[in-house]
């Protein structure tokens, strides 16, 4: 399961229902010492989720009702601002000019959490994929859920060990971001495109071990599934924590 990627200032939680439907509650909470704008988006032509993007400051959390059957991912981004009437951010931006990404991902690089939901009480897909790069340590933890249902995180800062060509980096010179090899480099080998597009053309690379080397749990590059995609049966509730 590989990269499948309006203001709220005050911690009480907003829930969306979806009528007549069962969903699963995700609690998505801001550890960081700073302000992060989390986004979402919904996969395989479905509606997007009522709350697409929204303000998280220290210590702050929401809550969101996401229906049976649903499949997408989560992001933060960093260093948020409005200017002139457009939205913007330094860190997975996803382009829309607006707080609410309404239908549009994070741009690379960005730290993600994918998700895959049963319908009826069967087998959630999840993990947390490096693939497109990363800015923002995550943690993804399930509460009930009756087989399986590990969590999985990314809790290191990968960007204290970034190499210097992988790095995004603010006019100061601090480093804000790392990005994947494939990114960065543009060269099939890194990307697993072209000759270089199977599991058996596309090992490891020396990037993706430092991605995997910080974080064991998450995808490194794309074919990381063995050790990556977790899976859980009962229906779970899900809590992401940015910086944990």
């Amino acid at each position: 399961m590989k990269a499948i990627a309006a203001v709220f200032s005050l911690a009480l939680p907003i829930f969306f229902f979806f009528s007549g439907v069962q969903s699963a509650t995700f609690t998505i909470k801001n550890n960081c010492a700073y302000t992060i704008w989390p986004g979402t988006l919904t996969g395989g032509g479905k509606p997007q989720l009522p709350s697409t993007g929204f303000e998280l400051g220290p210590g702050a959390s929401q809550t969101l009702d996401v229906p049976d059957g649903w499949s997408g991912r989560f992001f933060a981004r960093t260093g948020c601002s409005a200017s002139s009437g457009k939205f913007s951010c330094d860190t997975a931006d996803c382009g829309s000019g607006q707080m609410a990404c309404s239908g549009a991902g994070a741009i690379p690089p960005a730290t993600l959490v994918e998700l895959t939901l049963a319908e009826n009480g069967g087998q959630d897909f999840y993990d947390v994929s490096l693939v497109d790069g990363f800015n923002l340590p995550v943690a993804l933890a399930l509460q009930g859920g009756s087989s399986g249902c590990q969590s999985t995180s990314c809790p290191a800062n990968v960007n204290a060990v970034c190499p210097p060509e992988l790095a995004m980096k603010r006019p100061d010179g601090a480093i804000i971001a790392c990005k994947s090899a494939g990114l960065a480099l543009n060269q099939p080998q890194y990307c697993c495109t072209g000759d270089f597009g199977t599991p058996d053309k596309c090992p490891p690379t020396d990037y993706s071990r430092i991605f995997k080397n910080q974080c064991p749990q998450a995808y490194s590059y794309a074919y990381d599934d063995k050790s990556s995609t977790f899976t859980c049966s009962g229906g779970a509730n899900y809590a992401i924590t940015f910086c944990p």
